[in-house]
């Protein structure tokens, strides 16, 4: 059994329950493999929860996905539950991409910023991860930008929040 499987586990999707007492728990890479291994889970909720985990980690050690990129790579082609596509819409921009790479989040992370039966977190956090690429491909900005006009005429309150948010980052 993953050792942090147990600590994962339990409850119900509305919740990351313990997810954040995994996090001080992974020390090196190793560990960090180890909780990677858990988003191939057959429990969607231990899936969310390590996802979590990955994301937040990420933010500070964002080199402990360099021996996953394909996974994850891959991990964005087939999510299907919402909670894993909300975390690796952040996830994605941390790897350095080569141009296929790109080009394939890009399409994937577009799809879901533009897909009305998405969910609201999923869109926005598809569009932030768009936004998040910018910095490594700045040539992509014409097309961020007819992607951000295109949803603006939906007018969704949540989505239009953070679009004004990325826009005082970058005006």
């Amino acid at each position: 059994m993953n050792p942090y499987e147990e600590i994962l586990k339990g409850g119900d999707l509305r919740s990351i329950g313990q997810s954040d007492k995994v996090i001080p728990l992974i020390r090196n890479s190793k560990d960090f493999d180890k909780l990677f291994e858990l988003l191939f889970h057959v429990d969607r909720l231990i899936i969310m929860r390590a996802a979590d985990a990955v994301e937040k980690i990420t933010q500070e050690y964002p080199y402990y996905l360099n021996f996953h990129k394909k996974a994850i790579l891959k991990l964005l082609e087939t999510a299907h539950n919402k909670e894993l596509k909300w975390h690796l819409a952040q996830i994605i921009s941390r790897l350095k991409l080569n141009q296929n790479q790109i080009g394939k989040a890009w399409q994937i992370l577009t799809f879901w910023a533009l897909d009305p039966k998405e969910s609201r977190i999923v869109r926005t956090n598809a569009i932030h991860g768009l936004f998040n690429l910018l910095d490594q491909y700045p040539q992509l900005e014409a097309d961020y930008q007819l992607t951000i006009a295109q949803i603006e005429k939906e007018n969704i309150p949540s989505i239009n929040a953070r679009l004004k948010h990325l826009k005082k980052l970058r005006p």
